[in-house]
C-alpha cells in the first residue's frame, strides 16, 4: 500500500504528537514545524504530498497563508489542507484564497483527518460541512465567470505554457515537455503576461494559484 507523505504544521507540540498518534498507516509524517519559517524550510526539504496546516501561527499575522505563499512554486506537487480550531469565514476564505485545497476543524477524529489527507492527495477539495458555504459564497459563479473570461484570452498552447511556468518550470524544461523551442516558450510567456496584464513570472504564479489553476 502506498502511503501519503505529509508535514504537520502547528505551534503546539502536544497537538502535533497527538495527531501523529491518531493518523493511521496510510499516512507517513515526514516532517513537522511550529512557525512559518520552520514550515517553509521543512516543506522545501521534504516535498510532502500534503501539508496539514494550522491557520494561526506565531510571529506572522498571515499565519498559514504565509506558509503557502512561501511554497507557492510547489503548488501542484504539494497540496495544503488547513486544520484549525477556527471556523470563521475570514480564516477559511483567506487560506483557500492563498492556495489551500481544503479546510477542516480540529473537532474531527484522526480517522477523518486521514481520510481528508487522502482525498486532498487525490485531487479533491475537502471541507468540514459548515465551512463549504463560506467558500461557495466567496468563490461563486461571478468568480468562475471572471476566470473563464481571462482564460478565454489564451490559446490552448499559451494555456499549456502558462501552467508549466506557473508551476516553476524553467523555459528549457517547458520546451522539452512540450517539444517546442525555448524561443517559442519565451514568445508564449510574453503573450500570456500581456494578455493577463501581468509583469513577471512571480505574478503569473500568484495569478494561477489564486484561481486554483495549478
Amino acid at each position: 500500500m502506498t502511503t501519503v507523505s505529509i508535514v504537520v504544521v502547528d505551534d503546539h507540540a502536544i497537538f502535533r504528537s497527538g495527531l501523529k498518534a491518531d493518523l493511521d498507516d496510510r499516512v507517513e509524517v515526514v516532517g513537522e514545524a511550529a512557525t512559518v519559517e520552520e514550515a517553509v524550510a521543512v516543506i522545501h526539504a521534504t516535498r510532502p504530498k500534503v501539508v496539514l496546516l494550522d491557520v494561526h501561527l506565531p510571529g506572522s499575522p498571515a499565519g498559514g497563508a504565509a506558509v503557502i505563499a512561501g511554497c507557492v512554486e510547489l503548488l501542484g506537487e504539494t497540496s495544503f489542507l488547513a486544520l484549525s480550531v477556527s471556523d470563521s469565514a475570514e480564516d477559511v476564505v483567506t487560506v483557500i484564497r492563498a492556495g489551500a485545497r481544503g479546510y477542516v476543524t480540529k473537532t474531527i477524529s484522526g480517522r477523518e483527518v486521514t481520510d481528508a489527507v487522502l482525498r486532498v492527495a487525490g485531487g479533491d477539495a475537502v471541507f468540514s460541512p459548515r465551512l463549504a458555504g463560506f467558500v461557495l459564497d466567496a468563490f461563486g459563479t461571478a468568480a468562475v465567470a471572471q476566470v473563464d473570461d481571462e482564460l478565454d484570452r489564451l490559446s490552448a498552447r499559451e494555456l499549456e505554457v502558462m501552467r508549466h511556468i506557473a508551476r516553476g518550470y524553467s523555459y528549457k524544461e517547458v520546451a522539452r515537455e512540450l517539444f517546442i523551442s525555448v524561443k517559442t516558450v519565451e514568445t508564449h510567456v510574453s503573450a500570456v503576461l500581456r494578455k493577463l496584464q501581468l509583469s513577471s513570472r512571480y505574478e503569473l504564479t500568484r495569478w494561477a494559484a489564486d484561481r486554483r489553476l495549478l
